[in-house]
């Protein structure tokens, strides 16, 4: 069984290069497969107060963090001055990430305090349910952060959207899903490599939820006017077997693929599903970059990014004080400007123009971890029959 996965898992490595847009840039490590399954548990930590964590962190005197965001370099400067306490961050992967822990937990080897992660599944499956990762709410914003935000405890939601060509003012070349697997938008769709980023993995996962799965049923039939005729296990699957087989277009990098769907007079008329935080180059790089939010029955995509502290870790309160700092306007406040970027504590506002994230939960497609992190195997078998 494990022999036939790991098989499975290159042959999608080798197909989804061959599609790339701009090459392959590495293999990510497959999701766990579903016969792994997780126990549920996550461990908590408690919780603490700003007052009675200061004197410990400062003398532990340091931590260290792993981001998959480089943004955390900035915040560890900001919490460094403030606290006196030195800050050693490191960015990389969500894969290289989640590997890294499990590797030294494991060893009992000396790594990170805390992390921020990303990609659900895997962080719940292999790495929460594990023991590896431990949840921690800073006990001054225990009342503060929802409860649907604290286990585990999010420190930022991001979100992808369909983003078009709005060049001249145009309008949308799509107002339905369904659209981007007929054959007047055949390699006109741009998608990031599933295998390179999780998230993406995981929203196609999410695809072939029931209740998800049945939206996209009822939006064929609303744009067609006739039922879906299945030849895959639901309206999910079927989406990503038609959306496949209709030249999508991968790419390694969402800013890569903003840059080519943006250009100037070139009539474009295709569409990507791309980190929202990109409509930024509208401006910045002289673009014509638009958001398709009208469309049914979803335009996209929010993922969490979870700020977690790692077993017996050797600066526990300095990273306490770290995940409490994040959580509020000095440390998120290096995140705060771009659209896209919703802190996990309500009380601090997203960028100025954007909706809040309670608006674009209506029209987007949320993560499920443990669904994620049972399935994501078999969707992944799936894709690996398409290539």
């Amino acid at each position: 069984m494990m022999g036939s996965k790991r098989s499975l898992a290159k042959a999608l490595v080798l197909g989804l290069a061959l599609l790339s847009l701009t090459g392959c840039g590495g293999g990510e490590k497959k999701s766990a497969p579903a016969e792994s399954k997780p126990t549920g548990k996550i461990v908590q930590v408690k919780s603490e107060k700003e007052a009675d964590l200061v004197p410990l962190a400062k003398k532990e005197g340091s931590v260290k963090v792993y981001s998959i965001t480089s943004r955390i370099s900035k915040a560890g400067a900001a919490f460094e001055k403030k606290y006196g306490i030195k800050v050693e961050a490191t960015d990389m992967k969500d894969f290289e990430l989640i590997d890294k822990i499990s590797t030294e937990v494991k060893a009992k080897a000396a790594g990170a305090d805390f992390v921020i992660a990303q990609d659900s599944g895997r962080v719940y499956g292999e790495l929460l349910s594990t023991g590896y990762l431990q949840n921690y709410v800073p006990a001054d914003l225990a009342s503060v952060i929802p409860k649907a935000n604290q286990s585990p405890l999010v420190f930022v939601y991001m979100n992808k959207v369909l983003l078009y060509n709005n060049e001249n003012g145009k309008t949308s070349p799509i107002t339905n899903l369904w659209q981007l697997t007929e054959p007047k938008n055949k390699g006109k769709f741009f998608f990031k490599n599933p295998m390179q980023e999780g998230i993406n993995a995981n929203f196609l996962t999410m695809l072939t939820k029931p209740e998800i799965a049945e939206k996209l049923a009822k939006s064929y039939e609303d744009l067609y006017n006739k039922k879906l005729k299945l030849t895959t296990k639901n309206a999910g699957y079927e989406w990503i077997k038609m959306a496949f087989s209709n030249g999508l277009v991968m790419g390694s990098s969402d800013t890569s693929m903003t840059e080519a769907l943006g250009v100037k007079g070139q009539n474009i008329n295709s569409v990507g599903l791309l980190n929202y935080s990109k409509i930024r180059y509208a401006q910045k790089k002289n673009l014509a970059v638009g958001v398709a939010d009208k469309v049914a029955p979803f335009c996209g995509f929010y993922y969490p990014e979870y700020a977690l502290l790692v077993k017996d870790c050797k600066h526990p309160a300095a990273a306490k004080l770290f995940i409490q700092f994040l959580l509020t306007e000095e440390g998120y406040k290096y995140w705060q400007s771009d659209m896209g970027s919703y802190s996990g504590n309500p009380k601090l506002k997203g960028a100025k123009g954007d909706k809040p994230l309670t608006d674009w939960a209506k029209i987007m497609v949320g993560d499920d971890p443990q669904y994620i992190f049972e399935n994501r195997a078999e969707v992944e078998e799936f894709l690996s029959k398409l290539i």
